[in-house]
């Protein structure tokens, strides 16, 4: 009774269940019905292993991650081990992004980003008072170019602009000076403009357009976008039901089960099941807020808005590459692709900030509340 007292008292169970849930439409689109599926049997274990890693970091007292030395190890380990990835990391598709081993293997990338968030919440929380300071667009700026220029040499364009995002969203909230970010906005585009009207050759600006508009070219580069847009309006209103949508179950769809599994899932759910997909992960959004906005010092309640940035960028890039507005870049949908990395990333990232909640400002007042008026 007391362990499960303990349990309900640590987790934040509306978070959970509504991941959960996310991660159980992931496994009912990939799923074939029909055979065996690859792909659903290993997301139903490393589903499982993320489970129970989230629930065992939900007990864990982090307020030793405060320390500089602790958060700068992890950083600095997952430099070296994105590093690595240029020597001794598998290419797939043309990028060196994964350790294989026998049994599994894994991308650094997404666990680079959950420790660029530790790192910047640390780096924020510390300079809150001066942080209108240009300076600090600078450093912030240092430890996020690091893990983005090792990405971006495997090259992986779609993690690298998830580490930009992060970066940018947290200098935002951590309250930069807008007009030094506008400075700095300013610059980049300047640059743009340069290499677009003096260096860039007709061919690779070809290339550059094709990227941003991918359904320009439906035969070629634009092939899956074109695909994927067709799948999400077929779905219409109710659509096709479970395991009955055409595009992805006869393979016009290609990678149905990561890349473009939210394609796969609102063919067969329809209109409908994208709205109850919608507001699920806005329940995720909102609890870790909500649990954000009561941490005890400014180091949890950044950690925990870098979170929502990190899952909210996935998620707007991949629904948004699925519907034709943005570029394909290999993204995954949160807690619904196939992959155990990014999986195992975000329910740690879960997993830290519920570990939080134990000496948060709520608990702090309940603990109050129950020594001096013996819990009434």
């Amino acid at each position: 009774m007391w362990r499960l007292s303990r349990l309900n008292r640590q987790v934040d169970w509306v978070l959970l269940l509504s991941a959960l849930a996310l991660a159980a439409i992931g496994l009912v689109t990939m799923d074939s019905f029909v055979a065996p599926s690859y792909f659903f049997g290993r997301q139903l274990v490393w589903l499982g292993l993320a489970l129970a890693v989230c629930l065992g970091l939900s007990f864990v007292d982090f307020r030793f991650l405060r320390r500089s030395g602790v958060v700068a190890a992890v950083y600095g380990i997952l430099l070296v081990i994105l590093a690595g990835l240029l020597l001794f990391g598998q290419a797939v598709r043309g990028a060196k992004g994964w350790f294989s081993f026998d049994f599994f293997s894994f991308q650094p990338a997404d666990f680079a980003k959950l420790a660029l968030i530790l790192i910047l919440a640390k780096y924020f929380s510390r300079r809150h008072i001066e942080i209108a300071h240009f300076q600090h667009i600078l450093v912030s700026g240092l430890y996020a170019l690091l893990p983005f220029a090792l990405i971006i040499l495997q090259p992986d364009f779609g993690s690298a602009v998830i580490i930009f995002t992060i970066w940018l969203g947290m200098i935002m909230i951590s309250g930069v000076s807008k007009r030094h970010l506008l400075f700095v906005a300013g610059i980049a585009l300047l640059a743009f403009g340069l290499l677009w009207f003096g260096l860039f050759t007709g061919n690779q600006k070809s290339r550059i357009i094709s990227f941003i508009h991918p359904l320009a070219d439906i035969q070629g580069a634009g092939y899956n976008a074109f695909q994927s847009t067709i799948a999400v309006g077929s779905g219409q209103l109710t659509g096709k039901g479970i395991g009955l949508g055409t595009q992805s179950r006869l393979r016009f769809l290609p990678e149905y089960q990561t890349d473009f599994i939210f394609a796969a899932f609102a063919e067969e759910w329809g209109f409908i099941g994208v709205i109850i997909f919608f507001s699920l992960f806005g329940i995720v959004i909102w609890r870790i807020i909500h649990i954000a906005m009561l941490g005890d010092t400014n180091f949890e309640t950044l950690f925990g808005a870098g979170l929502a940035i990190f899952l909210m960028s996935h998620f707007a890039i991949n629904v948004g590459m699925n519907i034709g507005l943005l570029p394909v870049t290999g993204l995954t949908l949160p807690f619904t692709s196939y992959g155990g990395s990014h999986l195992l990333t975000e329910f740690i990232g879960l997993g830290i900030l519920m570990g939080m909640r134990r000496y948060s400002r709520a608990f702090h007042r309940d603990d109050i509340h129950n020594e001096f008026l013996g819990g009434v």
